[in-house]
């Protein structure tokens, strides 16, 4: 029997490479469950080809999945990899510059044949030719061994060679030292009624698992301790799955029917697909031609009392805009959600951006503000979506959500709150027989917000539309004065939102010191570490973290009067720090990356360092 090392890791960074029809996404969230379902916490960033059929063996066609699992400092998907597990040449080749020194690569070494080799642009095989000296590699067979295992299946040739994921994934469960139960229970579940293609799976899943413990050339195994998650129910939980989640609850909690309307686009395609499945609980969904369809449809629903969403990305923003600036004319809740892309144009479909900021702030004719909110967590997303439905129907206006691919493709360890620990959601809906004496559409409270009249009740009547209105009546009007005055109500009624909203904190409790650090969206994890490891060396960086960015916490000046120097990390080319700089007239300095991909912890603390000095 042969002797294994064990080795104890705080925490991993592995990524899963292949072509994107190798199911590297499959078995990339396979792993963050099981990360979960072992107490890990964990964060992963999942990449796409751009192209859809991108030619297979090549660099163009590679799909990965990065994932850190470990203890509770776990905030991002890592910089550079522990283990890189890679399906074929093309794989190593994109992949192997981010692997550390002395790292493991596990490669399935039939995807290192002569026809893969010149795909990938080498000239020799990196497996034999010494190349690969520095790293601890692991060459085997996957292909092989997965089709000799399944020797009995009756499926295919080609469908047995698919299972190679699922033979890679049980391996890779061996070398972590963690039983692959929760995936045994997700093939089950997945492939019920194909038992044929769920028997393959299982014995693909375990034939990899039993390799590891078989194997005479591979004697070590990493063992990760859990994290200290505390009390309650958690489940893995993706960005777009928390996001429906959170409309669904919101639905639930104000007590009105939740209608979705969308028109496909990645990446946020996936919501839409998850609501469908809510049909229990009363949520309508619609797949509208085209995004203007679809926004005017929401404007629609909430106009007939719904609690009104949609949701885009990237060009679709464009097209949403005019119907968008009519429900803040017509002061109708309806959340539009903006899983943003690399831009402009369709751009970069697959990758990750923050550019759109500027445009939800100011992309519309006219002086015609908006909310804007925006998660900072694949977690996040839920609570995120449930704000802006209640701010929508508490201040009868429209809201834009801005969470980005990262964030909806991401995938963490989420503590599942229970129905009554989230606030009620309480909205200015009049009912269809709801009588109120001398009853004007734009009647007002305290903060500017008028009633929601649904049709159909003879004492609301009323006229709505895109014309300018009289403050009082609603009725069209021409006249100067009334101009100005509505355009100062729909200001002053969003900037009343910051009256609700809670005070802005410190992420990490420095609230004076050197450096702040201010960030939005899913920078959060990169920020966060950064401003630790800072303070670790004795530094005051403090760590601010907008998820209200229109209108901002009304005490976030105040915080920021406490710092030296101001930083602000961003995926795009700078506009959050020209939001800061207008409101606040502070010299802050901008990070910008635009590569599709995450800002690393070394890039950001090395500009923090020289800011420092």
């Amino acid at each position: 029997m042969k002797t294994i090392e064990k080795i104890q890791k705080k925490s991993v960074v592995i990524k899963f490479a292949g072509d994107s029809g190798d199911g590297m996404q499959l078995i990339g969230y396979q792993f963050t469950y099981n990360s979960a379902y072992n107490k890990n916490k964990s964060l992963n960033f999942p990449e796409f080809p751009s192209e859809i059929r991108a030619p297979r063996g090549t660099v163009a066609g590679v799909s990965s999945f990065q994932l850190q699992f470990g203890d509770e400092n776990v905030l991002t998907p890592g910089d550079e990899y522990d283990v890189l597990v890679v399906m074929n040449a093309a794989a190593l080749k994109v992949s192997l510059k981010n692997l550390k020194e002395n790292g493991v690569i596990i490669a399935n070494e039939n995807g290192f044949d002569l026809k893969n080799l010149k795909l990938a642009g080498y000239e020799s095989n990196p497996l034999e030719d010494g190349s690969l000296e520095n790293f601890q590699l692991f060459s085997v067979p996957i292909e092989e061994l997965t089709i000799e295992a399944l020797k009995d299946s009756p499926l295919s040739k080609q469908d047995k060679e698919r299972c190679k994921n699922m033979f890679t994934l049980g391996f890779v469960c061996w070398l972590f030292n963690r039983t692959p139960d929760n995936i045994v229970e997700f093939i089950n579940s997945t492939f019920s009624k194909k038992p044929e293609i769920r028997d393959a799976n299982l014995k693909a899943l375990m034939a990899g698992y039993n390799y590891g413990e078989t194997s005479e050339s591979i004697l070590i195994q990493y063992e990760v301790p859990p994290a200290k998650l505390g009390k309650g129910t958690f489940r893995g939980i993706m960005g777009n799955h928390a996001m429906a989640l959170g409309l669904v609850t919101a639905s639930q909690k104000a007590n009105l029917p939740l209608v979705y309307c969308s028109y496909p686009i990645t990446p946020a395609t996936d919501i839409l697909k998850y609501l469908s499945t809510y049909l229990n609980f009363g949520v309508k969904t619609f797949q509208a031609e085209d995004e203007i369809a679809a926004m005017c449809a929401a404007i629609g629903a909430s106009y007939g009392g719904a609690l009104a969403v949609t949701g885009t990305s990237g060009p679709g923003m464009a097209l949403k805009t005019e119907s968008l600036n009519l429900a803040v004319m017509l002061e109708l809740p309806v959340v539009l959600i903006n899983v943003q892309r690399g831009g402009p144009s369709t751009g970069l479909p697959t990758k990750m951006e923050q550019s759109d900021l500027l445009f939800a702030m100011y992309g519309r004719p006219g002086d015609s503000p908006v909310p804007v909110l925006a998660p900072s967590t694949p977690s996040d997303c839920f609570y995120i979506a449930f704000e802006a439905c209640k701010i929508a129907t508490s201040f009868m206006t429209p809201v834009i959500v801005l969470s980005d691919s990262y964030l909806a493709n991401g995938a963490e360890g989420w503590k599942f709150p229970k129905l009554e620990e989230l606030p009620e959601i309480k909205h200015k809906q009049l009912s269809s027989s709801q009588k109120i004496d001398n009853y004007y559409s734009y009647l007002r409270d305290e903060n500017m917000v008028r009633w929601w009249a649904i049709p159909g009740n003879p004492f609301t009547i009323h006229r709505i539309g895109g014309l300018e209105k009289n403050p009082e009546t609603g009725n069209v009007s021409y006249f100067p004065e009334d101009h100005q005055r509505m355009t100062e109500i729909r200001k002053k009624k969003i900037q009343n939102i910051a009256k609700q909203i809670p005070l802005q904190t410190t992420e990490n409790n420095i609230n004076e010191g050197d450096v702040l650090l201010i960030g939005w969206g899913s920078t959060y994890g990169v920020i966060e570490t950064v401003a630790r490891d800072l303070n670790e060396k004795g530094y005051k960086v403090g760590h601010v973290h907008l998820r209200y960015i229109h209108p901002f916490p009304s005490n976030l000046q105040d915080i920021i009067k406490k710092f030296r120097k101001v930083i602000i990390p961003e995926l795009n080319t700078g506009q959050l720090v020209k939001l800061i700089r207008d409101q606040f007239l502070v010299d802050a300095i901008p990070f910008n990356k635009v590569q599709g991909i995450p800002i690393k912890h070394q890039e950001l603390l090395n500009f923090v360092l020289t800011q420092l000095k």
